[in-house]
């Protein structure tokens, strides 16, 4: 198994049905908002990644909800303090975005090394919020699938 992450990711929007949006604040990084996201493992389908990655950052069980992919894939420059985590020579990420559909806010459980704290906003606020532009402009699609 590499010790390097691969440079394909998922971007999940857990959203509810009035348009609430789940965002965490980067451990790593005070004051960078975002939501789910994290890299595919070898082997994994981007589904499961999804799936996983919901089960690790806020301990919901993804497959409880409607989980689907949106058709939106971003390839973006990976900020280089963050490089280290892949290959050398690798600067580029392709990110995935899926949504989950919840009915209400639920609680949430953070993984303390990864997020410090969360908020529910509307999709709005939630948008305006995050530090990346990749997930800022996936939350502003929720407009059109609420």
């Amino acid at each position: 198994m590499s010790i390097y992450k691969l440079p394909v990711s998922v971007l999940v929007i857990v959203y509810t049905v009035d348009g609430e949006v789940l965002l965490m604040e980067r451990a790593d990084a005070p004051g960078f908002w975002q939501s789910v996201t994290g890299s595919q493992d070898p082997g994994e389908t981007l589904f499961d990644t999804a799936v996983r990655e919901v089960r690790e950052e806020t301990g919901l069980d993804a497959k409880k909800y409607a989980l689907t992919a949106w058709g939106i894939e971003t390839r973006y420059e990976i900020y280089p303090r963050w490089r280290h985590r892949y290959a050398p020579g690798v600067t580029h990420n392709t990110e995935h975005v899926f949504g989950l559909k919840l009915p209400a806010p639920e609680p949430v459980f953070l993984a303390p090394d990864e997020h410090v704290r969360h908020v529910w906003l509307p999709w709005q606020a939630a948008a305006g919020r995050c530090f990346s532009p990749s997930n800022a402009a996936a939350i502003r699609q929720l407009s059109a699938r609420l």
